[in-house]
């Protein structure tokens, strides 16, 4: 160190200095500001458990690739802390390891601690322990809940500091979020709500992580804490105060499934239109809730009723594939929003209004310029004079441009691909082995009873979902009902979610909830003989609330009454007589799901198979067959259960809940809600199950299906997700995004119709090909009132044998034009093979 030139200590204090003063973020009423530059953001939302590890980069290299600025994901506090004080951060659960992926594909994170995440996840990610602290009142001015929360929001932000993943200390982390949708929480149950946030703002603040934190959903987020918009739309959204910035920390791409309900889905049109309205309304931030869902391996669905797949219509599906024409839609929409980015993070807009439903947005500068036209109208197109063009604007649209002349982007107008996924069935013959659990019966030895019902949740903390409620029930030789041979009627009332009635070993019946009525009552005659009769009620739950005012009060359960009506005393009340309880499965307790737990129990195969029968475990091995698409379980043939791979749950199958709903025509244009654009109605609300390939060996994988209800399980089958075909859609003089030096030079190109397939495929055939005004969508389009007799020919020419090609959009290529003054376009559908 003697050696060292005396400048040196002064270069490496200015260095310091400078990385002091550089790493930064701050905001203004504009935007986020890092490293002292305003930032337009462009977010999506991974969680971290919903995949496991191996898919992480690819994962987050789509999302870059897609033109992510932010990952955004929440922290899972029932994952890592599972017990008090003990802690677990490992494989699907290594949060920093996830955050160091991000880093290293050089994207920002926003990390949203909560530690209610609300996320359709198992109790809204809190540990169940926590409902039993003494005192204890979740999300309001209560010590108890304050003092769990503090502890756990400490351990985490003290971990990222540790490991300097705070953008301040050369990381990633660029903003923090306490608590999570509270604002209507609050409102319903007044002052200790107020306090309760108040409380909340000051504790995360105090942490001094160097970045800002947000309350979404909360109006009255206290100053420095920047109050943000969930929703569909946010156009409206205003800061509580005029110095933060506009942000969407929740842009929901679809909407989740529940077991019994049909399945969502967001058009991209939509998608493109809401995000364009809200930056040209001055949004500077904006996150896709999901941009990949994932899946609810294990139990951790909550809601109860939250399927296993957490698809959510993301731009990448449940199995990390690109979710086509949504991802490359928003991919090109958000290449646009970046060209005008310096325009829009230094002024505010000029707004004009030419004509009804019409608006203009612009923001100019002494050297910048964007503008952002747009038709709100539903149902008619419109054209709008600008500067010297003019422009025409579909329903529902917006049209970008980042020089003021050239649109290089309408929200409506899709020039990405499309594709069409299947799921294919894999040549592997499971041989199966099956082992009945026998319903479980009172007796005098058992450790568990009351003369009561008692609660499920407080007897099982939620270590499985099953319970077993179990008596006695005394019929005298002169009851009357056995000489009118008709049976009593059984009455049981239970707060949910799903229950299976047994009397002395029989199945008598199934009744079950769903998301909007999880409670249940089962009411029937049952076949009761003289003498003791054994009752045995299988309580199941589905997943435990995740959302609503005080939900740790919510119970779960046989709480009764619990009736027998036709005896000759008229109604017997049994809710009050001793009752025996019995925790979970005897093949949970005995590891059924693992390969040495197996062994405890005598497996029957062949013509011994059980098939429909309730309670009935089955297994078998497989071998991994060979590439890298994605895997899954068809489970069509099954009714309700969970199913293990390797001893790893992937969750809970229930093929059986038939989706109700209207499914129907889907239009992109108009308010987008959940219940528009449903698919799925009258078949299962989720009929596959995904596989992690890094779950999987070479050969000797075990499975473990668990039947409820009773299923036949030769029709199950190991399934791979493939691209059936891919689709482009064009039309004639559709602008197409252009680099800053083509803006300037005033080149425009002719559109172009572009397909690709998945590595490893070509272009095998074109399905369909119609220059004119072609109708449908991809998988059903045909031709219209106009068609070029030659739109086959260039297609072929061009694609057939590769993995990508184009196709110029124009009348020429295709042997002249059919129907001149029309608008026309070019309808393509091709196979991969």
């Amino acid at each position: 160190m003697e050696n060292l030139p005396k400048g040196f200590f002064y270069t490496l204090l200015l260095f310091l200095w400078v990385c002091a003063v550089t790493a930064s973020v701050t905001y203004d009423h504009k935007a986020i500001i890092v490293n002292g530059q305003r930032r337009i953001l462009i977010s999506g939302s991974i969680h971290y458990p919903r995949s496991t590890p191996e898919m992480w980069p690819d994962l987050i290299q789509k999302a870059k690739d897609g033109g992510l600025d932010v990952i955004q994901t929440y922290v899972f506090w029932n994952g890592h802390e599972p017990s008090p004080g003990k802690y677990y951060f490992e494989d699907r659960y290594d949060l920093v390891k996830f955050i160091k992926v991000v880093q290293q594909a050089g994207l920002y994170l926003h990390l949203r601690i909560g530690p209610f995440v609300c996320a359709e996840w198992n109790f809204g990610g809190f540990p169940v322990w926590l409902k039993y602290v003494p005192g204890i009142a979740f999300r309001t001015d209560n010590e108890p809940f304050k003092a769990a929360m503090r502890n756990f929001t400490e351990k985490i932000v003290n971990m990222m500091k540790a490991e300097k993943l705070f953008q301040t200390q050369g990381g990633p982390i660029i903003m923090s979020q306490i608590e999570n949708e509270f604002g209507p929480v609050e409102w319903e149950i007044g002052a200790p709500g107020k306090a309760y946030a108040q409380w909340a703002a000051q504790m995360a603040v105090g942490l001094d992580t160097g970045v800002p934190w947000i309350m979404c959903k909360q109006e009255d987020a206290p100053d420095p804490v920047i109050n943000t918009c969930n929703g569909y739309y946010c156009e409206n959204f205003t800061p509580n105060k005029e110095y933060k910035p506009k942000m969407w920390t929740e842009n929901w791409s679809g909407w989740y499934t529940e077991f019994g309900g049909a399945v969502p889905r967001r058009p991209a049109e939509d998608m493109a239109f809401s995000v364009a309205r809200f930056v040209q309304n001055g949004g500077s931030f904006v996150n896709y809730y999901m941009f990949h869902g994932g899946t609810n391996f294990d139990r951790t669905s909550g809601g109860p009723f939250i399927a296993t797949s957490y698809d959510y219509d993301g731009l990448l599906d449940e199995y990390g594939l690109l979710n086509e024409p949504k991802w490359g839609h928003l991919r090109d929409l958000h290449k646009a929003i970046k060209l005008c980015e310096p325009a829009l993070v230094s002024v505010d807009p000029t707004v004009t209004w030419p004509g009804q439903n019409l608006e203009v947005h612009v923001f100019k500068t002494s050297g910048t310029c964007a503008a952002f036209l747009g038709n709100y109208d539903t149902k008619s197109s419109a054209k709008v004079s600008f500067g010297n063009g003019k422009y025409d604007l579909p329903p529902w649209s917006i049209s970008i441009l980042p020089d003021c002349k050239t649109e290089v982007f309408n929200t409506a107008r899709v020039g990405a691909q499309s594709s069409l996924q299947k799921m294919t069935a894999v040549n592997t013959a499971f041989d199966w082995q099956s082992y009945n659990e026998e319903p479980a019966s009172s007796s005098e030895d058992d450790p568990l009873t009351a003369y009561a019902l008692w609660e499920q949740v407080n007897i099982t903390r939620d270590s499985t979902d099953y319970l077993w409620y179990m008596t006695d029930v005394n019929i005298d030789t002169n009851e009357g009902f056995i000489k009118r041979g008709q049976s009593p009627v059984l009455t049981v009332m239970s707060a949910g979610h799903a229950l299976h009635v047994f009397i002395n070993g029989q199945l008598s019946g199934t009744v079950y909830g769903g998301l909007e009525f999880p409670k249940l009552t089962f009411s029937d005659r049952v076949k009761l003989r003289i003498g003791n009769n054994k009752l045995s009620l299988l309580s199941i739950a589905v997943g435990l609330p995740n959302v609503g005012i005080h939900f740790e009060t919510w119970n779960a359960g046989v709480l009764g009454p619990v009736t027998l009506n036709g005896l000759n005393e008229g109604t017997r009340d049994l809710s009050k007589q001793k009752w025996s309880y019995k925790i979970g499965l005897r093949g949970e307790a005995l590891n059924l799901n693992t390969v040495s737990g197996s062994s405890s129990v005598e497996w029957v195969e062949g013509s011994l198979l059980a098939k429909k029968q309730p309670l009935t475990w089955y297994k078998t091995t497989f071998s991994t067959p060979a590439g890298n698409d994605p895997l899954a379980l068809d489970m069509i043939s099954m009714g309700k259960g969970q199913v293990w791979i390797n001893g790893k749950s992937i969750g809970r199958h229930w093929p059986g809940y038939i989706a109700r709903g209207g499914c129907g025509e889907c239009s992109y244009a108009g308010t987008y809600t959940e219940k528009k654009c449903q698919t799925n109605c009258r078949e299962p609300s989720q009929r596959w199950y995904h596989i992690p390939r890094s779950w999987l060996n070479p050969s000797g994988n075990y499975l473990v299906v668990f039947e409820e209800w009773g299923g036949d399980p030769s029709g199950i089958s190991l399934v791979k997700r493939t691209t059936a075909s891919v689709c482009s859609d064009i039309y004639e003089g559709q602008p197409t995004l252009k680099n800053r030096q083509m803006l300037a030079s005033g080149k425009i190109n002719r559109p172009k119709a572009h397909l690709w397939c998945p590595p490893g495929l070509k272009i095998s055939q074109i399905k369909f090909a119609s220059y004119g005004l072609p109708l449908g969508t991809c998988g059903n389009y045909r031709e219209g009132s106009c068609h070029a007799h030659r739109s086959y020919d260039a297609p072929e020419k061009n694609c057939i044998g590769k993995q990508s090609c184009s196709v110029t959009v124009a009348a020429e290529v295709f042997g002249g034009d059919p129907c001149p003054g029309t608008a026309k376009k070019l309808s393509l559908e091709a196979l991969c093979s």
